[in-house]
């Protein structure tokens, strides 16, 4: 992999030269600063010229940026006026005149966002060296005070501000002049319209790789804790595209979908069946729970699998999903539990989502990962809403060949449909990407290539001796760090991957295990408490549960558009655990009568607040883990999803083993554990609040 510092001096455009981040002797001075540390000097100080340092060069920066945007306005001002005369004498040669300055100015609109894009890639990287060299997050803090300041110059890098305007102008031109035929349409008046233009289209990608996405869905991204990559060079683009299948990405995030639904369309019905069955209502927790059981195992398996094929992984999960929902619903009229737990298990064992998430951070580009993680999230959220809402429509009873078709049977035989009719789609639509083995000899050779003329080299022919030496040493000290920060191998074992957890890291699977363990409880024991205490039927349940999988959605909107632009993530997870805190508390029944009002008010604090803090967890836990949990099988996503998991399966036997106390204590039992866990996750919080940022 070719180091920063040199792709930085090679994409450097001439005449721009002296405005670029001066990113070699930000490093000597970082060095410079860590050897005064390490004498005991005073590290307010070493921030205080840090900082100051950072400010000049993003002001350097940024009056280059709005100088250049100024002039490109000109030029398109110019341009429209000449427009103006041609619309009123046309001429179809001054026309295609008028097309190719358009152009131009397109082409050095892409060089603009090229030097802002490299920039921004500087600024975040020496941020990052010096949290790592200080052991102190001061990336966080500069960002923070410097975005938010009235008078913000880091706006203009990070958000470009100003270069919209621009893009919008030339696009509507362009588009303008491209279909003048007989009548003008505008980009605003038809915003479906596809401008076909070379240079648009280069635009919009050069747009996009420097943004990536809106803030919502950064925040769904990170939530599906698919890790974005800092920079992607442009061979590494040209892989995704190939590797990238549109129907192959509907297809995982179907299956996603599909499986939500499958683990919550049973909740509202499970205790009737235990019922039916002659086991006690409580059994439910084990019937919903062996799901998750299963879940623990094939999540490594398929993380694993998926190190070498997606389309098998996902067929097997299929076959397995179609088995399990099968036997789930021929348990009523064979009598019998313990196939219906062998039916659950089943589906358990068919639990494909780290294959769903392994594909969407290997195979989709850069420019739409985002988009994508934010569709895994937005899936997972739909299929758990709905699986409760379809439980509440099969309300029916009726025989067909001696199988009986009622609400306890129904949902497994709807989801032996769909698991058959995916299983078909899959077979015929699914394009097995190739694997990084058989494609490692396309980057060598692409990243073995020169730079091309067009971004304006700006290499020095005659070098010191004493520069040549010091800037040999400062590449392979760029070499070392970018090794160490991108090029690790992955942990190969559980064992090597707990050892990568450091307090922080434990801190926040902890509080993971915690918000799914209290959701858990929440939605696998609502059939089994609404009927003792308020007698509700399972269309009542239905509703509720489907209420609340609705509300994941819009709550992360909020949060991911709104809140996080207001406080810190750390400040939002402290709060989130201690709402969670008060709906568990205010859950509890303390005295003879336990109302409606009571139990849906402390559901919902509970569930928004589990979900807000979901978020904000997983965002914080892709930033603590080390780089070497962002690949390989044993992944921060199978850590946190291994986390869930477990709390799910201890929630789900908890419900069980308390319906031995009485049905009557069921709730308090049951939320007791929830207390316990969550007053642990706060005063852990408490102690690692400070390395979270």
């Amino acid at each position: 992999m070719v180091n920063f510092g040199k792709k930085l001096m090679a994409d450097q455009v001439q005449e721009w030269r002296g405005y670029y981040i001066n990113y070699k002797l930000m490093k000597k001075k970082l060095k410079q600063y860590v050897k005064h540390n390490q004498a005991g000097g005073e590290l307010r100080q070493v921030l205080k010229e840090f900082s100051r340092m950072l400010d000049e060069e993003i002001e350097k920066i940024v009056l280059l940026l709005l100088e250049q945007q100024g002039l490109l306005a000109s030029r398109i001002q110019e341009l429209a006026k000449k427009r103006d005369i041609l619309l009123e004498q046309p001429d179809i040669s001054q026309l295609h005149e008028l097309q190719e300055a358009y152009r131009a100015v397109g082409y050095d609109l892409i060089k603009l966002l090229k030097f802002v894009d490299m920039n921004a890639t500087g600024l975040r990287k020496i941020l990052k060296k010096f949290d790592k060299r200080f052991g102190y997050k001061f990336t966080d803090y500069y960002v923070t005070s410097r975005a938010n300041h009235p008078y913000s110059q880091l706006q203009q890098v990070f958000k470009h501000v100003g270069i919209g305007a621009v893009v919008g102008a030339l696009s509507r031109n362009l588009a303008d002049l491209n279909v003048r035929q007989g009548s003008y349409l505008s980009i605003y008046d038809q915003p479906s319209i596809v401008i076909k233009d070379p240079v648009i289209d280069q635009i919009n990608s050069s747009v996009d790789k420097l943004t990536h996405s809106t803030n919502f869905l950064q925040f769904l991204g990170q939530h599906a804790l698919i890790v974005q990559e800092d920079i992607t060079s442009a061979a590494e683009d040209h892989v995704d595209e190939q590797k990238y299948h549109f129907m192959s990405l509907l297809l995982n995030l179907a299956n996603t979908f599909l499986y939500m639904v499958n683990t919550y369309i049973i909740v509202p019905t499970a205790d009737d069946y235990a019922l039916s069955l002659g086991a006690a209502a409580t059994v439910c927790g084990v019937i919903i729970g062996s799901m998750a059981v299963a879940q623990v195992f094939s999540s490594v398996y398929f993380s694993a699998w998926s190190n070498k094929s997606y389309f098998r992984p996902l067929i097997f999960s299929s076959i397995m999903l179609l088995m399990g929902n099968t036997l789930y619903a021929l348990a009523y009229d064979l009598n019998s539990i313990a196939i219906l737990l062998i039916g659950r298990l089943l589906c358990g064992l068919g639990s494909a989502r780290a294959v769903n998430r392994r594909y969407i951070s290997d195979c989709v580009p850069l420019r739409t990962r985002m988009k994508a993680s934010a569709g895994f999230v937005s899936a997972s959220a739909l299929g758990m809403a709905c699986g409760p809402a379809i439980a509440g429509l099969l309300q029916t009873n009726f025989k067909i060949y001696g199988l009986t078709f009622n609400q306890t049977t129904l949902p497994g035989w709807l989801m032996t449909l769909a698991w058959l009719i995916y299983l078909f789609w899959l077979w015929i639509s699914f394009r097995e990407p190739a694997h990084d083995s058989q494609e490692s000899h396309v980057s060598q050779d692409a990243h073995s290539g020169h730079p091309d003329s067009e971004n304006g080299l700006a290499q020095p022919l005659l070098i010191s001796q004493n520069e040549k030496q010091d800037e040999h040493e400062d590449q392979d000290c760029d070499d070392r760090e970018e090794a160490s920060d991108e090029s690790q191998s992955p942990a190969t074992s559980i064992a090597s991957a707990y050892r990568l957890l450091t307090p922080s890291v434990k801190v926040q699977l902890m509080i993971y295990f915690m918000l799914k363990y209290a959701m858990e409880i929440l939605l696998s024991e609502s059939s089994v408490v609404t009927t003792i205490y308020f007698n509700w039927s399972t269309s009542n349940v239905a509703i509720f549960l489907a209420i609340l999988g609705l509300t994941v959605l819009p709550v992360n909107a909020v949060i991911g558009s709104y809140i996080t632009n207001m406080f810190e993530d750390r400040q939002i997870l402290l709060a989130s655990e201690i709402i969670v805190l008060v709906g568990i508390i205010f859950s509890f029944r303390v005295t003879s009568s336990y109302s409606v009002p009571q139990y849906v008010s402390s559901a919902f604090i509970t569930f928004v607040s589990a979900e807000v803090l979901e978020g904000v967890n997983l965002s914080l836990l892709s930033r603590v883990m080390s780089t070497r949990l962002a690949r390989g099988t044993f992944n921060g996503g199978l850590l946190s999803t291994e986390a869930g998991t477990l709390a799910r399966v201890v929630a789900d036997g908890t419900i069980t083993l308390a319906g031995y106390f009485g049905e009557d204590n069921i709730l308090n039992i049951t939320l007791l554990p929830s207390l316990l866990i969550c007053l642990a996750s706060i005063s852990a919080t408490f102690f690692t609040y400070n390395t979270l940022y």
